[in-house]
C-alpha cells in the first residue's frame, strides 16, 4: 500500500522520467520503468535494479540529467600532489586534462578546489562540466586518463602511495632469537 501511495507522489511530483539518470541510495542507474509500486534502474553495469517507490520516497534522490542537460553536470576526481611542484603549474595541467577530454565543456570553465594539505602532498579535485550525463562515467574514465598522460609529459608524479612507519620496538620482555 504504502508503494502505491509513494507511486502517486513521485507521479505527481516528477523528480525523474524514464531515460534520466539518478542516485536513489547507493544505486546510480538510468530509469528504464517507473509504475506505481516500484521503480527500475539500469546501472552502468547492465544491471536491472527494482526499488520500491517508498523507499524512493523516503530518502534522497538525486537526478544528474535534469539540470546536467540544461546547465551542466560537473564531474570532478581526486588528485594527490607532492609539494615538490608549485600550485598554478598543478593547476594549469589539471585545467588542461580538462578541456582535452570529450564531452568536457569549456563553459563553465573548469575549476579547482584544493582540498586538504598532507605531510607530503596537496589533495586538488578538478571539477569540469558536461551536458551530456548520460556519458558521465565514459567522461570522467577519460578525465582520469588525459590527467594521467598531462602529468606524465609534463614529468609531474601524482602521488597515490601510503608509507607505512615501522618502528622497532625496545620491549625487555621480548626474547631474540
Amino acid at each position: 500500500m504504502s508503494n502505491a501511495i509513494a507511486g502517486v507522489f513521485i507521479s505527481y511530483m516528477r523528480p525523474f522520467q524514464v531515460g534520466d539518470w539518478i542516485k536513489s541510495g547507493e544505486i546510480i542507474g538510468v530509469v528504464i520503468e517507473k509504475n506505481a509500486l516500484v521503480t527500475r534502474l539500469k546501472t552502468i553495469n547492465n544491471e536491472d535494479v527494482t526499488i520500491p517507490n517508498s523507499a524512493i520516497l523516503g530518502g534522497a534522490t538525486m537526478n544528474y540529467s535534469s539540470i546536467g542537460k540544461e546547465i551542466g553536470l560537473a564531474l570532478n576526481v581526486h588528485i594527490k600532489v607532492r609539494y615538490d611542484y608549485p600550485d598554478n603549474l598543478i593547476e594549469e595541467l589539471l585545467i588542461e586534462a580538462a578541456l582535452m577530454t570529450n564531452g568536457i565543456s569549456p563553459k563553465p570553465h573548469p575549476y579547482i578546489f584544493q582540498l586538504s594539505l598532507g605531510e607530503v602532498n596537496a589533495l586538488y579535485e578538478p571539477n569540469a562540466y558536461t551536458f551530456l550525463p548520460e556519458n558521465m562515467y565514459f567522461i570522467k574514465s577519460d578525465l582520469v586518463k588525459n590527467i594521467q598522460n598531462t602529468f606524465k609529459q609534463a614529468n609531474v608524479e601524482i602521488f597515490s602511495m601510503q608509507y607505512v612507519e615501522l618502528v622497532e620496538r625496545k620491549d625487555k620482555n621480548i626474547k631474540k632469537a
